[in-house]
């Protein structure tokens, strides 16, 4: 069910760089909402500012122009100590190249954003969960040297997991990843998304890839070309094993 108010909302964002004496347009005017419980794709080419746009989104870049509203708060109006605290407890991310610490087990990965989020003190056992949500619970004690490329990203997911986000931005999650391993990591966010309600945005250039979404935005030289719900959205399960089964 589609709440009546978004949880994410811009409105007219404009977003420039400024390279010496050339001005980079981004983004153009994007206007769109995200509710809570969607799970959706961002696709477009290299260079469409899609990337700019989950910046954004994430608080980790701010409009040039226009109003980005995260969860009734205007985003432009908090400071940095504000926006590092949405950061660290709102929403989890998710990258290409995982981006975990390589002489690390998977548990101390999973452990870093309790630290800085002020639960240190819990931060074994809640991460030790984090690492079992993802079917990594035989795995805590391994570095990321030892783990698979998807073991590596299902750890960066239970990262991002671990401070009980109410969104998740994945920026081409899938990137490094072979076919059937892409698709298990699909599987495993659309279980978040259904079954504990996580708001999940997908960056993405594959369309196999935006088909396990329920809603697609097109981006296309920093404007918005179309934003359409996925006609024969891609359902998996998830085993215990950690693969899945297409229904």
């Amino acid at each position: 069910m589609i709440a009546s108010q978004p949880v994410l909302r811009l409105t007219d964002v404009t977003k420039k760089y400024t390279m010496g004496d050339i001005v980079v347009p981004a983004l153009n005017g994007v206007s769109l909402e995200v509710h809570e419980g969607e799970m959706l794709a961002i696709m477009g080419p290299s260079g469409s500012g899609k990337s700019t746009l989950m910046n954004i989104l994430g608080c980790l870049d701010q409009p040039t122009a226009g109003e980005y509203w995260l969860a009734g708060d205007l985003v432009s109006s908090l400071n940095d100590q504000e926006l590092a605290t949405v950061r660290n407890r709102q929403i989890g991310f998710v990258f290409q190249s995982f981006n975990l610490l390589r002489r690390t087990t998977a548990l101390n990965n999973v452990e870093l954003p309790l630290r800085y989020g002020g639960k240190a003190a819990q931060g074994t056992g809640l991460a030790k969960a984090a690492l079992e949500r993802v079917g990594l619970g035989h795995r805590l004690k391994h570095h990321s040297t030892e783990l698979s490329g998807g073991e590596q990203q299902r750890v960066s997911i239970a990262r991002a997991l671990v401070m009980s986000p109410s969104i998740i931005l994945a920026d081409e999650p899938t990137g490094n990843l072979d076919t059937r391993t892409s698709h298990e990591i699909m599987a495993l966010l659309q279980e978040l998304n259904r079954d504990d309600g996580v708001l999940v945005i997908v960056v993405t250039h594959e369309k196999d890839i935006s088909e396990h979404c329920e809603r697609v935005i097109s981006i296309r030289d920093g404007e918005v070309v179309s934003d359409e719900p996925v006609a024969n959205r891609r359902w998996a399960m998830q085993t215990q094993a950690g693969g899945a089964i297409w229904a």
